[in-house]
């Protein structure tokens, strides 16, 4: 894996540099003539793959927002049945839309738990 890496001489950063010669990659500092050759030949990673997690957001004041929809699912917490939901804010493209609910009395965050039993 890349790592950062600094001079031996004058503790400045060292940056990739191809030497064309004898084909090998080398870390070369700017403001002196350092050079060391490297064993990792990894300059720069970008892993495209990323994990994402249902998450729900803020959701402070949600259920005073006259523009989100109700629901009459039970709170699994204190057992009222009133709820403004919403979908999950992920950027996915191979998964099913998650909906949040937020209780209108004890405004905790809950998924709908039916959903969770299903095959």
């Amino acid at each position: 894996m890349a790592s950062i890496r600094f001079c031996g001489e004058c503790n400045n950063l060292l940056y990739p540099k191809e030497d064309k010669v004898h084909k090998v990659l080398l870390y070369s500092c700017r403001n002196c003539q350092y050079e060391e050759e490297t064993i990792n030949a990894c300059v720069y990673r970008h892993d495209l793959i990323v994990t994402a997690k249902e998450n729900a957001g803020v959701t402070q004041d949600l259920d005073t927002d006259p523009t989100l929809p109700r629901s009459n699912i039970e709170c699994p917490k204190c057992g009222h049945t009133e709820a403004v939901f919403f979908g999950d804010q992920a950027k996915r493209t191979t998964t099913t839309m998650i909906l949040f609910y937020n209780c209108t009395a004890c405004h905790k965050t809950f998924t709908d738990p039916k959903l969770g039993k299903r095959a």
